[in-house]
């Protein structure tokens, strides 16, 4: 450690890490060091062929952070439970509002902290929680109307890796019948709503942001939050320059449901009501025309991919080549949290569009992994992350060369070797803001994260 001093002559540590290998964007770079002050970082040498003296020494290949850019942290409490037997997204949707009935603030925070924590164990540094579980059983806040939110806050900052609240609006149980019709919320969605956007709008402007907790907005969806109300979401998030996100035709049934309700698609009334834009993301962007893509890449809308939870679900397989191509910038998410790996979300969109159209190569890895690092965190209101890079945040991961599935390779395909080979398993150290999170593949702050995970569970189903 060495102390510099900035223009205004304050003091300020610096550690340094030595990287063995370093994804610097086009190229796998060996011998590099990363210095590291207040956070971010201040400098990076090449060619730095051992440690220097007092150095963190990191070896493997050392990535930006992974960017989680799409979480409900409750479901993963459904993990294996929701594979007993057959169904579709709608009978999954009834096993989750049984869980999501039995959190309360304090069971939410012991779940959310082990789930984030093992996000930190697969190298993930920044997650986008879309969170719409508000209030008590019943729909009656709690005195602190936040409460669930901020226990999700609390739970990230204690796992030791950033978050980015997606506070979600959720209105409506569907469509009516009726044109321009919805149907109010059932028993279980009673929870999730705040009866109009202006409400919702209230509440959600009481929640405070950190260095490690921004506060975004969220649409449900088109079919939960009326069309006379997204321009109030959009306006909130507009007003704070904040990230807004959107549940978009993740199911055939709901293109067929809003041409009913609107004569137009989601993605269309949307656009009509001011939703898209280079600050929104749309999630899933499974079912769309020509004429959708064409607006979401006009618009620069994001499009956050979760190709786990998509064949988990039997949602489908989003156009996401003709979505990047017409200017939708591409990001991950694990989303019901079937499995928490990045590397897998990254090789699945590229292996599913191979299973698709029957030809390879559709992504290098050095365009997954930008949609796993930099392109998340600018969805995520954090341009200044996934960058090895001064100035940027010190965020970043380092995945094992010589395990089972990654040895072998030669070290200039060690990025081909992370995003086509590695799993979660393969993270050897996480750092977040410089702080060593996950250190040769054990987490710093909890202490036994599978009993950690398996006890929130355990409490939930019991």
């Amino acid at each position: 450690m060495q102390l510099t001093t900035t223009a205004t002559g304050q003091m300020h540590d610096t550690v340094t890490f030595w990287l063995s290998h370093a994804w610097l964007g086009t190229h796998v770079e060996p011998g590099v060091t990363l210095d590291v002050a207040d956070g971010r970082i201040t400098g990076v040498r090449t060619g730095v062929d051992a440690p220097p003296p007092g150095a963190t020494v990191l070896r493997g290949l050392t990535l930006p952070g992974l960017a989680n850019a799409h979480s409900h942290a409750f479901h993963r409490a459904l993990r294996s439970t929701v594979q007993v037997g057959s169904g579709t997204f709608w009978t999954w949707r009834e096993l989750m509002y049984q869980v999501s009935a039995r959190l309360t603030p304090e069971s939410y925070y012991d779940l959310a902290r082990a789930v984030y924590a093992e996000m930190a164990l697969a190298g993930i540094t920044s997650v986008g929680e879309f969170h719409y579980l508000h209030h008590a059983p019943g729909g009656a806040p709690y005195n602190d109307p936040n409460a669930m939110g901020e226990a999700l806050i609390a739970a990230a900052d204690a796992a030791g890796i950033r978050i980015t609240l997606l506070d979600t609006a959720y209105l409506a149980a569907g469509f009516g019948q009726g044109a321009g019709q919805y149907q109010q919320p059932d028993q279980h969605q009673l929870r999730f709503s705040d009866t109009t956007a202006e409400a919702w709008a209230e509440r959600a402007s009481l929640l405070k942001g950190s260095d490690h907790a921004l506060i975004g907005a969220a649409v449900h969806s088109v079919r939960a939050v009326p069309a006379g109300q997204l321009a109030t979401v959009a306006a909130w998030a507009e007003e704070r320059q904040a990230p807004l996100h959107v549940h978009l035709s993740e199911q055939v049934a709901e293109n067929e449901a809003c041409q009913a309700a609107h004569g137009c698609s989601p993605t269309r009334l949307l656009a009509d009501h001011g939703v898209l834009g280079p600050r929104t993301t749309g999630v899933h962007n499974t079912h769309l025309s020509d004429a959708d893509i064409a607006l979401l890449g006009a618009s620069a809308t994001g499009t956050c991919m979760c190709p786990t939870t998509e064949r988990d679900l039997a949602d489908g397989i989003g156009p996401a080549v003709a979505l990047q191509r017409a200017g939708s910038p591409l990001s991950l998410g694990s989303d019901s949290h079937a499995v928490i790996d990045l590397f897998e979300e990254a090789r699945a969109m590229e292996l599913n569009e191979r299973l698709r159209t029957r030809t390879r190569g559709h992504w290098t890895a050095a365009a997954l992994l930008r949609a796993a690092t930099a392109d998340g965190h600018a969805a995520l209101g954090r341009p200044d992350a996934g960058a090895l890079e001064p100035g940027a945040l010190a965020d970043f991961t380092t995945v094992a060369l010589d395990s089972v599935r990654t040895a072998g390779p030669a070290p200039r395909l060690a990025a081909e070797a992370a995003v086509f080979a590695a799993s979660a398993a393969d993270v050897r150290h996480t750092v977040v803001a410089g702080r060593h999170i996950v250190r040769d593949g054990q987490h710093a702050l909890v202490e036994d994260v599978p009993a950690a995970l398996a006890s929130a569970i355990s409490a939930l189903h019991g």
